[in-house]
């Protein structure tokens, strides 16, 4: 063995190749399996990130608005690299890069003097601060040391900072998004609301979701409605935006203007209801007009619900061109069905994205086997379940609400299935398991170009479907014998 340098490196113990061999089958049996199992205190391979990524990316999501990790630099470093990684795009960020001085004494002078920077060197419209574990642990007031500030006149008076508590060691990225995201639109919109007043738009809270291409099509589909739609947390511009020669620090995002007005919408509609759980508390019990918490639109039942709820709500008939597009993917999936119906699958992500891929499984006729929710909990695991048992489809469903992805290693090398639907972080159980990943998500590091392309809709269904279904074909064609390697499949 040598290490980079070409060095060679005596190990402090040495380790057979019978032993390697042995556990290396170990691992993959029952009996790992049940001791994999009863582990409570480690977390191996975690299937989620942590709160303030989730406020990293709300925070991109809005004009002018620059990111602001209150806590140390390699903190802020690893949000953005995984987002950066995720999207290829650039995701600047500052931070007031605590170290030891702040965690004994605080982190108020390192927040100020960060605060004063940032506006007189990049100039945003809005800051949005976010902690990290360091202030988090020591107590930093966010509220007192914000108001200091502006007290201090660092702050222009009439910039919005809106700030949110998002403690890396509680929650994951889906409770910072929804934190990160009450805070701007409690801010925003503070003093906004005008009794008798209606923009006439339909507010949308997508919750977290990484999918630029989501974005679009959501606009494309109000477009195709008539209607003027709000999302509240645009990242279509701000991590898709063109490559001709001009760097933009703040590429797009939700008009600050706009944001604030949408507490005087027609309607509101959550399509995030896990991971904008307390947000949309908020705008139910601020906003004016009718607001509504819906799954995410993917498959077709979810998408047929959002466009009926947006008819209902705007007054405007589903156009003709959007029932042309259910049609069509309804075709899709009827040439389609024969390649994955019956399929197994382990599915893992997000709540509020795995119920939807859970649901598209269901209507192809695949079974959802090992179903892993990204720290889910025992409400949102009675919500998983009810839907599995809408179907037959569901009936073989194991639900894991407390595991992490070397638990679900465990469950594919004694229970097999035919393929993983999860971010990149699943490639090395797909590997071990021999069978393919699907990489729906977030992040995903090792593929390009997935995150431009919309799973939402009826046009996403198309998309999810084409990709699973032509990757079985592949795996028919490359492992076939000779005389059954045909030219029609």
């Amino acid at each position: 063995m040598a290490n980079n340098l070409g060095l060679a490196v005596k190990p402090v113990t040495e380790t057979p190749e019978s032993e390697k061999k042995r556990v290396a089958e170990w691992i993959n049996t029952e009996e790992y399996k049940e001791l994999n199992f009863k582990r409570e205190a480690l977390v191996v391979m975690p299937p989620h990130t942590c709160q303030p990524l989730g406020a990293e990316l709300v925070a991109h999501a809005f004009e002018g608005s620059l990111p602001f990790v209150h806590g140390s630099q390699g903190c802020a470093s690893y949000y953005r690299s995984t987002l950066n990684r995720h999207f290829r795009e650039p995701a600047p960020a500052v931070s007031d890069s605590m170290t030891e001085d702040g965690a004994v004494f605080g982190g108020q002078n390192n927040l100020h003097e960060g605060l004063e920077n940032c506006i007189a060197l990049y100039k945003p419209k809005m800051v949005s601060v976010f902690t990290s574990c360091m202030p988090e642990i020591i107590g930093d007031d966010l509220t007192s040391f914000i108001k200091n500030a502006r007290n201090a006149g660092l702050v222009p008076e009439e910039m919005p900072v809106p700030y949110a508590n998002t403690p890396s060691f509680n929650g994951s990225h889906i409770h910072g998004y929804d934190a990160m995201l009450l805070s701007i639109l409690q801010t925003l919109t503070d003093g906004k609301k005008v009794e008798g007043r209606c923009t006439g738009k339909l507010n949308l809270i997508p919750g977290f979701d990484a999918n630029t291409g989501n974005f679009r099509e959501y606009k494309r589909i109000f477009s195709e409605f008539g209607i003027e739609g709000l999302i509240l947390g645009d990242i279509s511009d701000v991590f898709d935006s063109p490559l001709d020669g001009e760097y933009r620090t703040y590429p797009g995002g939700t008009p600050l203007e706009d944001a604030a007005d949408s507490i005087n919408g027609k309607a509101t509609i959550t399509v995030g209801p896990r991971s904008s759980a307390k947000t949309f508390k908020w705008v139910e019990d601020n906003y004016a007009g009718t607001n509504e918490s819906m799954p995410m639109p993917l498959g077709i039942a979810n998408t047929d619900a959002f466009l009926m709820k947006i008819a209902e709500l705007t007054g405007h008939e589903v156009p003709e061109s959007l029932k042309a597009e259910r049609g069509r993917a309804v075709d899709a999936m009827t040439d389609a069905h024969q390649y994955i119906h019956g399929k197994k699958f382990a599915v893992y992500g997000d709540p509020d994205q795995l119920m939807g891929y859970i649901s598209f499984l269901l209507e192809m006729g695949a079974v959802p086997y090992h179903v892993l929710i990204n720290k889910g909990t025992k409400k949102v695991a009675k919500e998983v379940q009810a839907l599995l048992d809408s179907s037959p489809y569901g009936a073989k469903a194991t639900i894991y609400h407390k595991h992490d992805l070397w638990h679900l290693r465990s469950l594919l090398m004694t229970d097999p299935v035919d393929a993983i639907i999860g971010d990149t972080h699943g490639k090395g159980l797909a590997r071990d398991a021999g069978i393919p990943l699907f990489r729906f998500g977030f992040p995903i590091f090792d593929r390009v170009n997935l995150h431009r392309r919309p799973i939402i809709g009826y046009q996403g269904a198309i998309n999810m479907l084409t990709e699973i279904c032509n990757k079985f074909l592949d795996i028919t064609d490359e492992t076939c014998d000779e005389r059954h390697f045909e030219i029609m499949r």
